[in-house]
């Protein structure tokens, strides 16, 4: 019996150092999510391997506590319920899914657990997916790198587990040696600021002049990336403040906004040039809880975000294809891999990250965005606000 607890309480151990280390906000650390599926099959019983999800998954995602305090200035009780009813999903499609079973059960029962996780409605919180370090591991490789990742992280729960371990860890040491950070494309630029929580709410007038100010600063014909929530409600007086402002530069901006009706708001990028302004994107998941609410509309409420789910995965800008990546979604699969099914030109990820001192929230989005990048080869554009 204490052989047994002992050997249990290891397993969730590692998998919580797993999680931690995984997901630091070090694009090459990646590839240590990987180990999650070797030690989920590993557990000799269903609590074992909830207890093993359940570590790799609270440890990966321990900035939310702490990033939920600093978003409603409350105490750290609230950040730490949200916390574990995140957890819940991960766990719950973890542990139904094991099996004790040999032969191909126990990987395709991994599969099926991996699949739920990338998609909605369980991919809604699928934080932490291990398929992210595919970029780390085949850079370049596309759909290809993707379906290398998927079948080593099946195979790694059987009994050739550790020869799965033994061939990625190569394809790791070669990636690390090789390994360069995916640049904007030409004539492109991503802004980050420092206006903590009042970009977005501030919405006066002097505030988009000092955002009209920064992007008047670069070279002409430069298309400027801002973050998430910069330019605050959008309305069409603030689209012609713009339009005046970039009169002559040449140059295109795409920042962020929120655009508000009597149902409830959108999180959006807008497109602002000389020619005029509009609604580029609008984000297909918000973050559950803050501000996608769906709740408030069963008790026949209205407010909070909406989701578009599977909307708009590309967008034009000039001659370029974008693939937008709002804050959340940079977190989750189906949005990036929606948009690389479009085949995008770039990818652009804008965050409003000022909630997150003190976590590695913003560095775990930028490096799941790289590795991503990365896989498909794109150039990328990040612009966030601390």
């Amino acid at each position: 019996m204490r052989h047994e607890l002992f050997r249990a309480a290891t397993l969730v151990g590692i998998s919580a150092i797993t999680g931690w280390a995984g997901w630091s906000g070090y694009v090459l650390l990646l590839p240590v999510a990987g180990a999650l599926p070797l030690l989920w099959s590993l557990a000799r019983t269903r609590l074992q391997a909830a207890a093993v999800s359940a570590a790799y998954f609270l440890a990966a995602s321990r900035g939310l506590p702490q990033g939920v305090a600093n978003f409603y200035g409350q105490d750290i009780w609230a950040g730490l319920l949200l916390w574990f009813v995140a957890s819940s999903a991960f766990v719950t499609v973890h542990s139904v899914l094991w099996t004790d079973r040999k032969g191909w059960q126990k990987p395709l029962r991994y599969m099926a657990a991996g699949v739920m996780m990338a998609v909605p409605p369980f991919g809604i919180l699928g934080w932490a997916h291990p398929i992210t370090a595919a970029g780390v591991l085949f850079p370049g490789w596309g759909w290809w790198g993707l379906a290398a990742m998927a079948a080593g992280l099946a195979v790694m729960v059987t009994s050739h587990g550790p020869v799965v371990v033994i061939v990625m860890a190569g394809f790791w040491l070669r990636s690390a040696a090789e390994w360069t950070t995916p640049d904007a494309p030409a004539a492109w630029a991503g802004v980050d600021l420092e206006m903590g929580a009042s970009l977005g709410r501030d919405t006066g007038l002097q505030r988009q002049e000092d955002l009209i100010d920064v992007v008047r600063s670069r070279p002409p014909g430069t298309t400027i990336v801002l973050p998430e929530s910069a330019l605050g409600f959008w309305t069409p007086t603030v689209g012609r403040v713009w339009q005046r402002a970039l009169s002559g530069t040449g140059n295109t901006v795409i920042a962020g906004a929120a655009v508000i009706d009597q149902s409830g708001y959108d999180s959006v990028l807008v497109k602002l040039s000389t020619d005029g302004s509009q609604v580029l994107y609008r984000e297909r998941m918000p973050v559950p809880g803050s501000m996608w609410q769906p709740w408030l509309g069963w008790i026949g409420d209205q407010g909070g975000a909406r989701a578009h789910f599977f909307a708009n995965p590309v967008v034009d800008v000039g001659n370029q294809s974008v693939a937008p990546l709002i804050c959340y979604e940079q977190l989750l699969v189906w949005p990036i891999l929606q948009s690389a099914f479009h085949r995008p030109d770039v990818i652009v990820a804008v965050g409003n990250g000022w909630w997150t001192k003190g976590t590695s929230i913003i560095d775990i989005q930028q490096a799941s965005s790289k590795a991503w990048a990365r896989l498909f080869g794109l150039p990328l554009v990040i612009s966030f606000n601390i």
